[in-house]
């Protein structure tokens, strides 16, 4: 017997669990397809202001099609397109655009949006509002922004709830950063409403449809799992949060991976099953390099879970389809 076909005989067995739904929602699909389809129309170079979604292998991909990722509009020519990115901006930057007669497209998630506009009329009703995120991530920046200085305020724990001083004894209001842990925010908002009687909740849930099922389906992917991955970059909020829900519902052990590179063997020292997800920005082609290391080094067996499948869609802005 040939060292190749022993090799092949003695690979261990490993149970390969794909969650579902997994990867790109219908908001980061979106935004990808708004900057591609700007580069066909416009030509290169087509500026975005900050990543279009939190995923390096996306950014770098339309960066080879000709997408330049800024940090601030300021960066930005007048006579280029700019994009802005689906986590939502500050009202500040579109009227810093239009002062300037730039050409922009907003690729933010309409869920995203959808808490804008609840923030706007809570404040055009008289109400404090109470923001449950985590500060300095780009989308709870830009909720904060669309309102005056002062009339949100960032709430990130049960502790910081439990310390929230409302300005003046206002009405309050809250809503949420979308990519949030259910678990953890359901626990926040039932500190507030402890203090703060008769706090409306939001008329639609702020948290997306996307990461709610991204995360009931880690929970279940995580019950018969022994390591769960979680395919996501570092600085991706839902991915994060999908290794925090896997630990938490029973796996016994959980990693963020950026990709199959990523992945260090000495994790499946005595797994069996391995769980694998995706965040809301990661692309499915991830998933499928991670299968194919797996399958590389083990003799796979591939099931894939039942859960929600997704049909949602949202259109692209007019200016790409006329």
């Amino acid at each position: 017997m040939t060292t190749a076909a022993a090799t092949v005989l003695h690979r261990r067995s490993l149970t390969v669990r794909l969650a579902t739904p997994r990867g790109f929602c219908a908001g980061v699909d979106r935004a990808i397809q708004i900057v591609e389809r700007a580069i066909e129309k416009y030509g290169a170079p087509v500026y975005v202001r900050h990543e279009i979604v939190h995923n390096r292998h996306v950014v770098e991909r339309l960066r080879g099609l000709g997408a330049v990722f800024v940090k601030e509009l300021d960066e930005c020519p007048d006579d280029r397109p700019v994009v802005f990115s689906a986590h939502g901006v500050p009202k500040a930057v579109p009227q810093a655009a239009r002062s300037r007669d730039m050409f922009f497209l907003d690729a933010t998630c309409p869920l995203v949006s959808k808490v804008h506009v609840e923030a706007e009329r809570h404040h055009a009703a008289g109400r404090h509002i109470i923001l449950i995120g985590h500060a300095g991530h780009p989308e709870v920046v830009g909720t904060m922004g669309q309102l005056p200085h002062g009339a949100i305020s960032l709430v990130e724990t049960v502790e910081d709830a439990r310390g929230f001083v409302p300005p003046d004894d206002a009405d309050l209001a809250y809503v949420t950063q979308t990519t949030l842990s259910l678990d953890d925010t359901a626990e926040i908002v039932r500190t507030l409403k402890s203090r703060f009687s008769g706090l409306p909740d939001p008329h639609k849930e702020d948290i997306c449809y996307a990461t709610t099922n991204r995360q009931e389906a880690v929970k279940r992917l995580a019950e018969g799992s022994d390591l769960v991955l979680v395919v996501g970059s570092a600085n991706s909020s839902n991915s994060v949060r999908l290794v925090e829900v896997a630990l938490r519902a029973g796996a016994r052990d959980a990693r963020l991976v950026d990709d199959a590179s990523r992945i260090e063997w000495a994790w499946f020292d005595d797994v069996q099953t391995v769980g694998v997800t995706a965040g809301a920005s990661a692309p499915e082609e991830l998933i499928q390099g991670l299968i194919s290391a797996l399958s590389a080094r083990f003799d796979v067996t591939l099931r894939e879970d039942e859960g929600a499948r997704e049909t949602v869609t949202f259109k692209l802005p007019r200016a790409l389809t006329v």
